[in-house]
Order: structure tokens, then C-alpha cells, then sequence
């Protein structure tokens, strides 16, 4: 029944900025703007309950936390930098929201670079020596 109330909220906003948007333009940026927070802040609480859920099979696995939290950190750096862009780009500001994706993909690889290294140490050890 969540995505019930997600879907309302966001079509109730969208004939909100319609209406309004003839009137001032501003207006209409500040209701999206304002529905996607609502909308985010509502998710936290599930994003939460998947958190705890791969915290939990992580510590049952013995993978090393770090990894968990920097695969945590690269996803959440991916859900801002796509809705940060995605409201630039609702301003009309293509350009910005495309240095704004940039940034993310710089940002996830430089989180990813730990264990990029990992991964070809772990495959260097596998390989024997020729």
C-alpha cells in the first residue's frame, strides 16, 4: 500500500504544479522539489530495513564491513546524485545536472578503488606465476 501513497503524493503534486505553474513558474519547482523530499523522506525508513537486513547477512558471512559500507556509500552517492539531477534538470539545467552525474561517477570510483584492489590481489594470487 506504500507505492499507493507514493503515486498519489506525486500525482496530486504534478495537477498542483499545472495549475499553478501558468500562474508562477517558481511556484511549480518549489511543489516538485518539495514532493521528491516528501517522497525520499518517506523511503528512508525502508532503505533502513534493507540496511539492517545486509548488515545482518554480511555479519553472518564474515565479509569484512568495510566492503558493506563502501558498496552502502557508492549506492547512496548513486540515489542523491540521480535525484539531484534530476531536479536541476527539472529547472531546465541539463548542464549542471549532467556535472552533477559526473561528479557522482568520480566520487563511486574513488570509493570503488579499495576494492577494485582487493579483487585483482585476490585474482593475482590465484593465477600462478608463469
Amino acid at each position: 500500500m506504500d507505492i499507493i501513497q507514493v503515486v498519489g503524493l506525486g500525482l496530486i503534486a504534478t495537477v498542483l504544479i499545472l495549475i499553478v505553474k501558468e500562474q508562477k513558474a517558481a511556484a511549480g519547482f518549489f511543489i516538485a522539489v518539495f514532493t521528491g523530499i516528501v517522497i525520499f523522506l518517506f523511503l528512508i525508513g525502508k532503505i533502513s530495513e534493507v540496511i539492517a537486513v545486509l548488515e545482518r547477512l554480511a555479519a553472518q558471512s564474515n565479509v569484512n564491513m568495510v566492503f558493506l559500507q563502501t558498496i552502502l556509500k557508492i549506492i547512496g552517492i548513486a540515489y542523491i546524485v540521480e535525484f539531484g539531477a534530476q531536479v536541476v534538470r527539472d529547472a531546465g539545467q541539463e548542464a549542471i545536472a549532467s556535472k552533477i552525474e559526473l561528479a557522482g561517477k568520480v566520487l563511486i570510483m574513488v570509493l570503488a578503488i579499495p576494492i577494485i584492489t582487493v579483487i585483482v590481489e585476490t585474482v593475482m594470487k590465484l593465477v600462478p606465476a608463469s
